[in-house]
């Protein structure tokens, strides 16, 4: 399991690392020759239309803190083909982002050093996959380190540019007419597609409920207005015909205004957002297939924790490798294409909050749920959509390519490994009222629920998580339900049914443990050795151990051989102590699914076993 050390302020620096790029200082100077003096204003709005985006993948986030971010969300509600395939993407999205950023470093250090790009290409991507191994503490410190530096530069950039601006620059305000803002959002809103980095490393974050949603949030919210600010200098300063196209506006903007003092300080910005975002890049481009890896749809060697540093190894090195080899690519085009990767899994993951949360499944728990659902969702579906085509078509047939490749590797490999469930299932199990599931994925979310928690698990809420819960529909003698269930506890233990009938009815008329004449706890000894079971029945009407009453809703049966003597008396008490709180009736009577029966004893409180 990977270590957890990234604070709130860990994941407000990957999420600003990851926007502040070329976002601000290339792409101002050509959205100025779509939107014009507005260009400030699509900024803004794709900020807005970001922060709408991301909400639904924080909520995922929340409620599956997991390696691996989008991947995992959308195998868990989709199925392990759309995981594999998304897996594949993002994690190619990501890495030729991070090459991009390495591919301007190398460009920076051509110019002074007339070294080939290719080879100080190689010695940064060396440097960044070093750091990563070392520890993701030590790569968020360096990462937050980086951001702090470059806002500064920025916010100076900006105090001093804002007395500078001369208002007839923004005048007319709308020559290119009110639909060109949007269009100018369209072209910016790559910007802040980096966002959903952040999720790739959400099982290492520390407290998630609390710092995922705050982190990004305000992550999205202070580079929104910054962006908006330098625009808008920008605009206020520059020629438009010397802002219209420029490939460094920010910098010609700082030499108006701050000489070559001011040249330097946002040349050195530039290098540090580049140096942020091949950062950033490394370390959540890692995660996916690490999160692939785990679940057996790319080779298990992949999701090897380094033991000394706690982070995936050959997952950070095989991504180096692949970004290195990137360099020698048409970046342009690929890094296009991966921003419709990106925006195509903003879809994604909003269709995804919408299954899981109709598909009713009892341990989706979010701690962030987005807002005016399903409407907000349903517009963020439909906007990035509108976004994607807008790309245009090359960009859509190398995503194509790339989904053709993913597929392949499933077809080849991840389709013959182990079976999994997914939220469709439950969804269309809910809607067929047909039987498709076995509660795999109820118990893999109890577990990620465990872990985000925090609560410490022992022998007892393992021996639940295997327990077999029987519902009894009317009302029966406990001789009758005892007869219903030892055919399926004999498959469990080398008994035959007959004998552990006769057992558990000797063992009633000796003892019979109930709690307050709501729950009966019946338990036996099994021949042979190292084995134990537990059979967990629920009768909301009632099963009748005497003439005269029948108000036992609850019934455990526990069985062990002769060595397990402790482990089951140790069983015994748990379920004592569990069954006797406060709301147990209530909740036993109420819970509608055996996920709900499980929850309910495996994440109350009470004493742990060590």
């Amino acid at each position: 399991m990977l270590k957890k050390r990234i604070t709130v302020f860990g994941v407000f620096s990957i999420a600003a690392g990851a926007m502040i790029s070329s976002g601000i200082f290339i792409l101002p100077g050509m959205a100025f020759d779509i939107a014009g003096p507005a260009v400030f204003a699509s900024y803004l709005l794709a900020g807005v239309l970001g922060l709408l985006g991301i909400l639904s993948v924080i909520e995922l986030s929340t409620a599956m803190p997991k390696s691996g971010g989008a991947y995992f969300f959308i195998n868990k509600t989709y199925g392990p083909l759309a995981g594999t395939l998304t897996g594949f993407l993002a994690w190619a999205a990501i890495l030729l982002k991070s090459a991009f950023a390495i591919f301007g470093l190398a460009e920076v250090a051509h110019s002074y050093t007339g070294i080939n790009h290719i080879i100080t290409g190689f010695v940064f991507c060396c440097i960044f996959v070093f750091l990563n191994i070392i520890g993701v503490k030590k790569a968020t410190a360096f990462q937050s380190t980086l951001v702090v530096s470059l806002l500064t530069l920025l916010v100076i950039f900006i105090a001093f540019g804002i007395p500078e601006i001369e208002p007839g620059r923004f005048t007319p305000f709308l020559d290119n007419g009110i639909n060109r803002i949007f269009v100018g959002t369209a072209f910016v809103f790559v910007t802040f597609g980096g966002l959903i980095q952040v999720s790739n490393v959400s099982e290492e974050i520390i407290n998630p409920k609390r710092n995922m949603p705050l982190g990004i949030i305000s992550s999205v919210v202070v580079v929104s207005i910054v962006y908006s600010l330098v625009t808008f200098v920008i605009t206020g300063t520059l020629e438009p015909e010397n802002f219209r196209g420029s490939m460094t506006p920010v910098a010609d903007s700082a030499q108006l205004f701050m000489g070559t003092t001011g040249y330097v300080i946002i040349t050195l910005a530039s290098l540090l957002a580049f140096i942020s975002t091949a950062n950033a890049g490394i370390m959540a481009a890692a995660r996916y297939p690490l999160a692939l890896s785990r679940d057996r749809l790319l080779p298990g060697k992949l999701s090897l924790v380094n033991k000394r540093f706690g982070t995936p190894t050959i997952a950070i090195v095989i991504t180096g490798i692949i970004i290195f080899l990137s360099l020698l690519l048409p970046l342009e085009i690929l890094v296009k294409a991966a921003s419709t990767v990106i925006l195509a899994l903003y879809v994604l993951t909003n269709f995804a909050v919408i299954i899981l949360r109709e598909s009713k499944m009892v341990n989706y728990q979010p701690s962030f749920k987005t807002p005016f659902y399903p409407w907000l969702q349903i517009a963020s579906i439909l906007l990035f959509i509108f976004l994607i085509v807008d790309l245009g078509a090359e960009a859509i047939e190398i995503t194509l390519g790339l989904i053709l490749a993913g597929f392949i590797v499933y077809m080849f490999y991840g389709r013959k490994r182990q079976k999994k469930e997914y939220a469709l299932l439950h969804l269309l199990e809910r809607v067929t009222a047909r039987e498709l599931t076995e509660d795999i994925l109820e118990d893999e979310l109890r577990e990620i629920i465990i872990d985000r928690e925090g609560i410490e698990q022992d022998f007892f809420d393992h021996l639940i998580k295997d327990a077999e819960i029987t519902d009894i529909d009317g009302p029966e003698t406990i001789e009758n339900v005892i007869e219903k269930v030892v055919e399926k506890i004999s498959g469990q233990v080398d008994m035959s049914a007959d004998e552990l009938l006769s057992r558990f009815l000797a063992r009633r008329k000796e003892s019979n443990i109930c709690v307050a004449g709501f729950t009966a706890i019946h338990h036996i000894v099994l021949e042979g050795e190292g084995e134990m079971f537990l059979k967990i029945i629920r009768s909301r009407k009632g099963i009748r151990f005497t003439d005269r009453k029948d108000e036992v809703k609850a019934i455990f049966l526990v069985g062990g051989t002769r060595e397990k003597r402790k482990a089951q008396f140790e069983a015994l008490d748990c379920l004592a102590s569990v069954t006797e709180q406060k709301e147990f009736r209530e909740k036993w009577l109420t819970a509608e699914t055996p996920a709900e029966l499980k929850n309910l004893l495996t994440l109350c409180s009470r004493k742990r076993l060590s």
